[in-house]
């Protein structure tokens, strides 16, 4: 293999690996808990919060703890899809993500 066709296919897998990411990017995931929805973009970016309008005073503090669990839950999503879309490209490449 000559350097020429190695460095053609670096180009093409860059390419690729651009496009996937792009398309991640596009995407959205949801997280509902009793509470509260969270949707964050595939760059892992809150882009809405949705809280139950028959919350009280007490639940404030369950509240909480259900955003964390809702924005964790679907920022785990984005990762996991970057991941999957990336993973031919990423294997002994540690740190990728």
């Amino acid at each position: 293999m000559n350097l020429n066709m190695l460095m053609q296919q670096a180009n093409k897998m860059q390419k690729d690996m651009q496009k996937a990411k792009e398309e991640v990017s596009k995407m959205t995931f949801t997280s509902k808990q009793p509470l509260v929805e969270v949707t964050v973009n595939g760059d892992k970016n809150i882009t809405n919060i949705k809280i139950n309008e028959e919350i009280t005073k007490e639940d404030i503090e369950i509240l909480q703890d259900m955003i964390m669990l809702a924005v964790n839950d679907a920022i785990g999503q984005a990762t996991k899809a970057m991941e999957d879309k990336l993973g031919n490209f990423a294997s002994g490449i540690p740190g990728l993500f």
